[in-house]
């Protein structure tokens, strides 16, 4: 569906406002494409689009001006190694003055800072190539910070050129470490060689020394270092304007964005469900480029090495040389990782307990199939359960005939019904949201008729949205999983379940907090006769959802009935910890009437219970207490013994947490009799799902979450309930939330 015409239909004086300004810059026609013209239009458009449009736009004042002025110096120059304080004195004297300046068309300040930038990059490149032609001596006692944030600017370039060697050095040393790591390895190894080993062969794996290892990973460096630069110098003003662009609409909200051409076209993959490569989705955090997410299916995923949090540092070309992709754009680290079907890529990356390792993946084409939602019968006792896997609310806006996830999840109900199953897990952990429309459908397989969620637009204007469906699926015990990581739509079907009293809601302590929708907005159908091509997207958020019970999703998101432990419960993770997230409030509660006749509670007790007595649970807690303890920890020694001490220790640590991954709940899950069909024919479908199987047995949330059933089948009431509606609608708005 086209968003944009939603966006129309729901906000006709904002469109005739549009509508009016495009009127008058269709007559407005910059001389030549790259004219500094074609900036300032993108200003004018983006700032009204946003002002009229946005659900609760900002003041355009001082404050704004600071806050923009800050994240921007901050996405060029994160880590502080270009530019100096003179050039930040100089830089200050905008800071109040940016709004102005967007309002005035003013480029005087991006003209400004990019030309400084391009200047300091040129001579950083300087700095590095002579840091780097001589070695390393780390016998000292000299240390470095890493906490960018809370570092001042050098004060001069000699300062700069020290901070730029302590990074540099910080670099080889932990390069040195790896590679001494790795021939340590190789001579413990050495006991099975093979007889017969010729005399250059034992010449050739004759270990290197300290002097050899430290020049290799100089050499190392300078040449990724090289590489980098050379992309900066691949980009052009049109990039750099774009990062000024996103400076100033971001700070509408963390959700509203700026897509450049390029951008808008990855956006469009992205929502499509095409990918292609690892099967990994990244993000830019700082400097470093980190795993937000394994595509179910895909080499990455499959390869059990790599997980969620887990920081890119290197990237490898099969067995090529490791470039450091530190401080590089998330686009070209994209495109390192990305390559031919078949090819190798090797990743070391830095987990999420501190340790590094060198991950090698097969690149494949990623299969949507294990996009879709899935299930497994398993045995608990003498009951049979059933489980079902849902990765988002995924529909087909432009074909309502294709596969969407509430006739599927639908399906899946009655296939497991079939199998007599007395009790089901909706797994909505790592759901980061999808359709509006799907997810009311859906709340509609387990209640009956009545509202789902509330949905209030920028101009105050309120909907109640109802769940039409006539018919129940499953009126039997049901646990809905959740973590962090669920967001936007998963946590309006949590939220329903939980306000119904349909269900039990489990899983972190509470899920991401997004309770806004957003519109795409394609900023080309403002402008005739546009000579300089394409001008790319806006992304801003138009709407609020809310709960039945009246309280919004946003920043809160929605609380677990039974809170359990994971790596992330001492860690900041949702939108609550962005600055400038949108806030919680509330509305008027709309006309619902939860489930009669259920008691949660004393499932909900022996939960907390089994869980305070759980070794397994303890340790993840105490992993968890750890991890948040480590994260930090921004100082490292540039002595080599020291720093071998340091990531000893780490090591070691992180071996008493290595009984996680080897638990095993003892369960058995199997496929649905139309699934060990397909086996038959695809041999891949059951190689998935066996692993999807394995999955399950070593997870001790499905495990507790089994147990949870046990409890309410064991209470012996019937899950079932009505609901008395006055002036009920059956109305259904698509949407992508």
């Amino acid at each position: 569906m086209n968003t944009f015409w939603q966006f129309m239909k729901r906000n006709y004086k904002i469109v005739l406002l549009i509508t009016a300004l495009s009127a008058v810059l269709w007559s407005f026609m910059p001389s030549k494409k790259g004219d500094p013209e074609k900036d300032k239009l993108l200003l004018e458009l983006l700032t009204f689009v946003l002002e009229k449009g946005h659900y609760d736009p900002v003041a355009m004042d001082d404050t704004f001006s600071k806050s923009v002025y800050k994240e921007y110096i901050s996405a060029l120059d994160p880590s502080k190694r270009f530019f100096v304080q003179s050039d930040i004195d100089e830089f200050s004297k905008y800071e109040t003055k940016i709004d102005d300046m967007i309002r005035n068309k003013d480029l005087t300040f991006f003209d400004l800072t990019y030309t400084r930038l391009m200047e300091r990059m040129g001579e950083a490149k300087n700095i590095y190539k002579d840091v780097l032609a001589r070695p390393f001596d780390f016998n000292g006692d000299d240390q470095i910070s890493v906490d960018y944030d809370k570092q001042p600017f050098s004060k001069n370039k000699t300062e700069l050129k020290n901070r730029w060697e302590k990074q540099l050095k910080l670099t080889v040393l932990s390069s040195v470490t790896d590679k001494l790591k790795l021939q340590e390895k190789e001579k413990e190894d050495k006991t099975t060689k093979k007889e017969g080993t010729t005399a250059k062969k034992e010449a050739d794996s004759k270990p290197k020394t300290m002097e050899e290892l430290e020049k290799s990973s100089r050499e190392t460096t300078l040449k990724s270092l090289d590489e980098y630069f050379g992309f900066i110098q691949e980009l052009d003003r049109d990039d750099w304007f774009s990062i000024y662009l996103n400076a100033i609409v971001e700070r509408f909200d963390p959700h509203t964005f700026y897509f450049a051409p390029d951008d808008k076209e990855k956006f469009d993959i992205s929502i499509s469900g095409s990918l292609e490569g690892i099967g990994a989705r990244l993000q830019k955090k700082n400097d470093y480029t980190e795993i937000t997410e394994l595509i179910p299916g895909g080499p990455a995923w499959r390869g059990k090495l790599l997980e969620q949090g887990d920081v890119i540092m290197k990237v490898a070309q099969g067995n090529g040389e490791p470039v450091d992709v530190v401080g590089m754009r998330l686009d070209d680290v994209v495109k390192k990782i990305k390559g031919k079907k078949g090819t190798e890529v090797r990743l070391t990356v830095k987990k999420v307990d501190g340790t590094i390792k060198v991950i090698p993946i097969i690149r494949e084409v990623v299969e949507i199939e294990e996009t879709y939602a899935k299930s497994s019968v398993v045995k608990k006792g003498d009951a049979t359960y059933g489980i079902i896997y849902l990765p988002k609310f995924y529909i087909d806006f432009e074909n309502k005939d294709k596969r969407d996830a509430f006739k599927d999840v639908a399906q899946e109900i009655e296939r497991l019904k079939k199998q007599n199953v007395q009790g089901i897990i909706m797994d909505l952990r790592d759901n980061g949201g999808g359709s509006l429309q799907t997810v009311v459908d859906m709340v509609g397989l387990f209640i009956d008729q009545g509202p789902v969620v509330q949905v209030k637009s920028a101009n105050g204007k309120k909907e109640v949205l109802y769940n039409k469906q006539s018919k129940v699926h499953w009126d039997g015990p049901l646990v809905v999983m959740v973590n962090n990581f669920s967001a936007s739509a998963s946590e309006i079907f949590a939220a329903a379940i939980q306000d119904y009293k349909r269900g039990v809601i489990i899983g972190s302590k509470h899920t991401y907090g997004k309770g806004t929708v957003q519109n795409v907005i394609d900023l080309n159908q403002f402008i005739r006769s546009n000579p300089y091509g394409d001008l790319g997207a806006l992304k801003t958020t138009t709407q609020k959802f809310y709960r039945v019970n009246g309280g919004s999703t946003q920043r809160e998101g929605v609380l677990s009935d039974v809170v359990m432990p994971d790596r992330y419960s001492y860690i900041d993770m949702g939108e609550r910890d962005i600055d400038n997230a949108m806030p919680w409030d509330k509305i008027d509660p709309a006309n619902y009437q939860p489930v009669k006749g259920l008691d949660f509670s004393p499932a909900i007790t022996k939960s907390k219970d089994r869980m305070a007595a759980n070794e397994q649970f303890k340790l993840i807690d105490e992993n968890a207490k750890w991890i948040s303890s480590r994260k930090d920890m921004n100082t490292y020694s540039l002595n080599f013994n020291k720093f071998r001490a340091e990531e000893t220790a780490v090591e070691n640590t992180a071996k008493k947490f290595k009984a996680l991954a080897d638990y095993k709940n003892n369960l058995s899950f199997n496929s649905l009799p139309y699934e060990k069909e397909l086996f038959k024919n695809d041999t891949v479908l059951a190689q998935k799902r066996e692993r999807w199987h394995e999955s399950l047995g070593n997870d001790v949330y499905v495990d507790e979450a089994l147990n949870i059933l046990n409890d309410m089948k064991s209470s012996g009431k019937e899950v079932k309930g009505t609901i008395t509606l006055k002036d009920k609608k059956n109305k259904i708005v698509d949407k992508v939330n």
